[in-house]
């Protein structure tokens, strides 16, 4: 699996199926690898992109600061190294709002967005909770860390599945690529500086807005202003999970971003219409 130095950071990056460029952009403490179990679905369609964002996974964590601008950029390079011109985008949590960040630097390379439990700017409660995640792993080991985060990313539901939480906490902690504390407290500095409010205006690709009806973390009001902030967006609000539905709720969340793939003419032909 290739790396590539960018912007002075290697960055490791995966590609897999055949036709048009769809990127997927993980979140705040996720790599390339959150987007796994709807891969499948995905890379009979489209030629799927992941990476690791910088300071997450194989890529590496400088020590200095980041933003999401910087990690937009990141990513618009890798693009260039591959020779892809024009791509699906998607993102999840931070991995949103990089990606409302390419779509506003880059709109001629942006085909389509879809932002999953995503936000244009945090409340008080949210930023309260990404400071303290963003400096919690300097204080606390890494499975008391995923035993404080999770209750904010999966429902009672999925709670109530025997051993699935445990199951979770048991490969986070055996995982070989850990986040470091320095790039948690980094990422979470760039998610509180993020404010694209008064910008979204300014995205005009057609755009899917997705969220879980039971998210807590990035609740339904943040995907109703970005929904009615740009332009072409389509809220779509699932009934089951909630900030961790690409675990959670995986076949719908996918059927969800397919649905609306659907809907774009040049999409057509990867499903053979």
């Amino acid at each position: 699996m290739p790396k590539v130095k960018i912007n002075g950071v290697d960055l490791f990056y995966d590609i897999k199926g055949t036709g048009e460029p769809l990127l997927l952009i993980a979140g705040f403490l996720c790599d390339h690898s959150y987007w796994s179990l709807i891969m499948p679905s995905l890379i009979p369609h489209y030629q799927v992109i992941r990476l690791d964002n910088r300071g997450m996974g194989r890529s590496s964590a400088p020590q200095s600061p980041y933003s999401i601008k910087q990690m937009a950029g990141d990513i618009a390079a890798l693009l260039d190294y591959i020779g892809i011109d024009k791509v699906h985008l998607a993102g999840h949590s931070m991995g949103g709002q990089i990606a409302q960040e390419l779509a506003l630097a880059y709109p001629k390379r942006i085909q389509s967005l879809m932002l999953l439990s995503s936000l244009a700017k945090g409340d008080e409660l949210f930023n309260s909770i990404i400071e303290t995640w963003g400096n919690l792993l300097m204080n606390v080991d890494l499975k008391l860390y995923e035993k404080i985060v999770l209750p904010w990313i999966f429902t009672d539901t999925f709670y109530s599945i025997p051993g699935m939480i445990e199951g979770l906490i048991e490969f986070a902690i055996r995982y070989p690529f850990p986040p470091t504390t320095h790039s948690l407290s980094h990422h979470s500095r760039a998610m509180l500086d993020f404010d694209t409010t008064k910008r979204l205006q300014q995205i005009h690709c057609p755009t899917l807005v997705l969220v879980g009806k039971q998210d807590i973390l990035t609740p339904l009001k943040f995907s109703q202003q970005l929904a009615q902030g740009i332009p072409k967006a389509e809220l779509v609000v699932l009934d089951s999970g909630g900030h961790g539905f690409l675990i959670e709720s995986s076949e719908v969340v996918v059927s969800a971003m397919l649905n609306f793939l659907r809907t774009l003419k040049p999409a057509y032909n990867n499903f053979g219409f």
